[in-house]
């Protein structure tokens, strides 16, 4: 039997501005009702849990400052992988890069907290991760640029060895970074001068205004400088580049290795804020494969990638709380930002593609016995 109709998808020549505000807004209500479905087929009441999301996430002064302060490392990761994206570069490693951040800045306020002034201990920490973060990721930014090798394999591989990084400094008896005479295994602490003090009595650290500044910077460097310019011609398309005299090959490399100083920044805003010292149980959090979500949502939009962070460490903060104020699964929180991206994805066909509805002509139903 034939169908009555078929779909037929077209490509916009100018997709309309509203959609790039609707596709992302449309997303996190489609994600929300598939939220409440799974709730309601496990038992769980939806009113009583996004509400509880709500008020522990966003509404009450003790939640929102928790939403803030996690929400500044989530901004970095997001800005990592929207970075790159501007160039159609997909660096999924930001998880590894953030580690490796971690390892950096801790060494950085152990080797020269005790020597030296807050003042130049804060930011020599933050640009000690963002270094390391740009070191991480220079092999799979020269064999993109010089072998055309995939950055998504390299970048993903890289993370598991620098997991194994962060729990061999641990637990490896004597190690530099290891607090001694400890019962169980655990980091040193970096020094006073190495640490932001909170903001007032609570989670969030004056970082989330420096992240939330380089956002912004960002998006105007993307938008309006020449460096901008070079990479949005390289992303609409390559042939037309080389021709123009821009090299692909170094812009690539490029912005491959501020996409990694921007993860290992966001590692370094932990030392500094609220870990304090190199933990392995960064590894279980998934930090960095969350940015790459909330680039998604955003739609690469340095300037958007505040908000989406935000809503995801509202999430987070949100989900996290839920077990204590309810029976609900933590797990709630996850599952809304995966079918975010999901239904996010899905949406930029309805971006980039007019889909009509055409009937099938001469429809008769054939039935075979």
């Amino acid at each position: 039997m034939r169908a009555p109709f078929r779909l037929q998808f077209e490509q916009r020549t100018e997709t309309p501005k509203r959609l790039g505000i609707l596709v992302p807004v449309a997303s996190v209500f489609a994600a929300l009702i598939a939220g409440a479905l799974f709730l309601l087929a496990t038992g769980h009441s939806v009113g009583d849990t996004y509400s509880n999301m709500l008020s522990d996430g966003f509404l009450s002064s003790t939640g929102i400052t928790d939403t803030l302060g996690l929400s500044t490392v989530l901004i970095c990761t997001g800005i990592a992988a929207a970075f790159a994206f501007q160039m159609n570069l997909y660096n999924i490693g930001g998880e590894g890069q953030l580690y490796v951040g971690m390892i950096g800045a801790t060494w950085f306020g152990l080797f020269f907290g005790e020597n030296l002034p807050s003042f130049i201990m804060i930011p020599l920490v933050l640009l000690g991760g963002a270094l390391c973060g740009a070191v991480w990721i220079v092999i799979p930014a020269w064999v993109r640029a010089r072998l055309g090798t995939s950055e998504i394999v390299t970048t993903l591989l890289l993370t598991y060895v620098a997991a194994s990084l962060v729990n061999h400094f641990i637990y490896r008896s004597g190690s530099y970074f290891r607090a001694p005479n400890t019962m169980f295994p655990q980091g040193r602490q970096v020094p006073d001068s190495a640490m932001l003090s909170p903001i007032g009595d609570t989670k969030m650290y004056p970082t989330f205004f420096i992240v939330v500044l380089l956002s912004l910077a960002l998006h105007w460097m993307v938008r309006r400088t020449e460096f901008g310019y070079r990479i949005q011609v390289i992303s609409d398309s390559p042939r037309a580049a080389r021709y123009a005299g821009i090299s692909a090959r170094r812009t690539t490399v490029q912005v491959m290795l501020i996409s990694g100083a921007l993860a290992g920044l966001g590692g370094a805003t932990l030392i500094i804020g609220s870990f304090q010292r190199l933990d392995p149980g960064i590894v279980t959090l998934g930090y960095g494969y969350a940015g790459i979500v909330i680039a998604a949502l955003a739609r690469n939009n340095m300037a958007a990638v505040i908000v989406s962070g935000i809503l995801f460490a509202g999430l987070r903060s949100g989900g996290d709380k839920l077990q204590i104020s309810t029976d609900t699964p933590i797990h709630i929180g996850v599952m809304l930002q995966g079918a975010i991206l999901l239904f996010a994805l899905g949406g930029e066909a309805f971006r980039r593609y007019k889909i009509r509805v055409i009937r099938t002509p001469n429809v008769r139903a054939e039935v075979t016995v």
